[in-house]
């Protein structure tokens, strides 16, 4: 069976966004399944990791071609800006530039459904040759960017093909889909999209009970939820910190700001003088200018190590390395269907998890599922306090860690197993 999957991220993109199709391609030729990616020759991503590119599947047959990036030409104005934006850094409303509220309006407004819209025509065009010069049974799309998604739809229009729109996050109801400024015009166009997508793909593929729920309202068509994963990575056996840390990795948005947490450390740190001792708050990736401000509110400025963006080898690493892992998502109804990527590397990693979310999130289920740590809400102050008070207890006996079950159901290559049956069932 040979299948086009037509993504956007691929190494040496960085970042969560590249994870879930560079792991299935790895894996799909075991099941009698050859990919075939289809990718942007000259992409602007936020993030790189040149360590990514030594995974790509030797099976895997790469199509490339060249793609018209607004975002390239933004930077010319201001590339910090256009970094920030581009990786779903958005600033608060009330300390945007003129300038910053501008690109966003021109983000939300003039590029329908994304930046990369400017793909899909040229796209459509090569690829429905290459569909029948090269015998491809399936197609399919992942977004975001969800413009992608349009060159499925384009696709299903002029070829003879199985096409599978694959949604690792939501569309409208993304979280910052509301702060893209948009028009009465501009919404009403997404939902139009959205809906032609859903509509006319023959299956849907998604990453979370609570999305797959939210679609079941607007298709009848078959949608099936393939979580992301772990991988099988050989990792070099790491020393625990020394120090009581505790490990963010990955983007810290402005909306993913837990005061709570923030108070509950700035108690332990005035009250505890082990634990201001022994403390450490580790910031692996982008943080936002909010959430650094919020850190520093509550006085813990000098407990914090702001380490940057790194490989995903070394954010690997310092999963394994830190005492406690943290997982923030933000506190929003529409978020609740987001289920980190980092969280299945964070579960066997032997950490505890400490993750923050909305009520009723699907990464909740998870957490307990698979007793890898614990989950509150942004308004229980107490209740992660105390889980950092036992936490802590656990790490001066020298007996931090997880106990984890069942987590053979989210290897990668199981959960690819999963895809292929999908794949030969439509």
């Amino acid at each position: 069976m040979k299948v086009l999957i037509i993504t956007y991220y691929w190494p040496p993109a960085g970042g969560p966004g590249v994870q879930r199709w560079l792991k299935f391609v790895k894996y799909l030729p075991s099941f009698d399944v050859q990919p075939h990616v289809y990718i942007p020759e000259n992409p602007t991503y936020p993030l790189t990791d040149q360590d990514l590119l030594a995974e790509v599947s030797p099976e895997a047959v790469l199509v490339k071609k060249r793609i018209t990036e607004p975002y390239a030409w933004a930077s010319v104005f201001s590339k910090g800006n256009t970094k920030k934006i581009s990786s779903g850094i958005i600033p608060d409303k009330k300390k945007q530039s003129a300038l910053q509220s501008l690109m966003l309006w021109v983000r939300g407004n003039l590029f329908i459904p994304d930046a990369r819209v400017l793909w899909v025509k040229p796209s459509v065009h090569f690829l429905a040759d290459y569909i029948q010069q090269n015998g491809i049974d399936t197609v399919i799309t992942t977004g975001p960017p969800h413009s992608l998604h349009l060159i499925g739809l384009g696709l299903k229009q002029k070829a003879a093909i199985k096409w599978i729109a694959d949604f690792r996050d939501p569309w409208t109801t993304i979280g910052y889909h509301k702060e893209l400024k948009l028009s009465k015009y501009a919404a009403n166009k997404h939902k139009t999209l959205e809906s032609r997508v859903l509509n006319t793909a023959d299956a849907i593929l998604v990453t979370s009970p609570t999305t797959r729920k939210e679609f079941m309202e607007l298709t009848d068509k078959p949608i099936s939820v393939i979580t992301n994963g772990y991988d099988n990575e050989v990792v070099v056996k790491q020393p625990l910190d020394d120090k009581f840390t505790l490990a963010h990795i990955g983007s810290f948005l402005s909306e993913r700001n837990p005061r709570a947490l923030w108070q509950a450390l700035a108690e332990l740190v005035n009250d505890n003088p082990e634990f201001a001792e022994k403390f450490r708050l580790k910031l692996i990736g982008a943080v936002s200018r909010e959430v650094l401000n919020s850190i520093a509110d509550y006085g813990l400025n000098s407990y914090v190590d702001n380490l940057g963006y790194v490989s995903h080898a070394e954010a690997v690493a310092q999963q394994r390395r830190s005492q406690v892992l943290l997982l923030i998502e933000i506190d929003t109804p529409e978020t609740k269907c987001i289920i980190p990527g980092k969280l299945f590397e964070y579960m066997v990693s032997n950490r505890p998890i400490l993750a923050i979310g909305p009520e009723g999130a699907d990464m909740a289920e998870i957490v307990k599922t698979t007793n890898t740590g614990l989950f509150a809400l942004y308004t229980e102050k107490q209740k992660i306090k105390d889980t950092l008070i036992r936490y802590f207890a656990e790490y001066q006996k020298g007996a931090l860690k997880s106990h984890a079950i069942g987590l053979q159901h989210y290897s990668r290559k199981n959960l690819t197993e999963q895809l292929a049956s999908f794949l030969k069932s439509i």
